[in-house]
């Protein structure tokens, strides 16, 4: 199902994000924290949903245009999809890396309700974007605005994002019963 979800978000841009550990697809836990110093895109991401392959797809060409500047951690947090799937589908795009969200706790923390739902945060932990990856919608097939793209080189010049919240556009996450 793909929808365009307005909802009052749990997290304030402005205000640090919320710490985490969750286990990559070979078991290895990563925190938030590991990352601190660098751009974070946290991504919450669907093997199935072709909304989050075509963001996959281009943060694949922005992500060697920021090097090293900026990591792309992406979330599985749909209850529904195989773990078979997801580590195969995670090395077909790429993904450096893929988190398993089980149970959806850290979408639920985020406030993520769709994939993709990105969550952009600065090198000092704080919470400087969140929503859609561009202006794309079933009905507009052509971006117009490239949120992501400008919130992340927004935060690389020191500057805060304009706009720094848009409504998340994609496949809703599947959450346990």
């Amino acid at each position: 199902m793909v929808q365009m979800v307005e909802y009052e978000s749990k997290l304030q841009t402005g205000q640090p994000a919320p710490d985490f550990s969750l286990p990559d697809i070979t078991g290895i836990q990563h925190s938030l924290g590991e990352f601190h110093g660098r751009v974070v895109i946290l991504n919450f991401w669907s093997a199935e949903c072709t909304w989050a392959q075509r963001t996959d797809a281009a943060l694949q060409q922005l992500l060697q245009a920021w090097r090293e500047r900026v990591v792309l951690i992406s979330v599985a947090s749909n209850t529904n999809e195989d773990p078979g799937l997801i580590r195969q589908t995670a090395g077909d795009r790429g993904l450096p890396y893929l988190l398993v969200d089980e149970g959806s706790r850290l979408a639920d923390l985020y406030g993520a309700q769709t994939t993709p739902h990105l969550f952009l945060i600065d090198p000092q932990g704080i919470l400087r974007y969140q929503g859609a990856f561009d202006d794309v919608t079933f009905r507009q097939r052509t971006p117009t605005k490239d949120y992501l793209r400008q919130a992340v080189e927004a935060v690389l010049a020191g500057q805060h994002p304009d706009p720094d919240q848009t409504p998340a556009y994609g496949c809703m996450i599947v959450r346990p019963a």
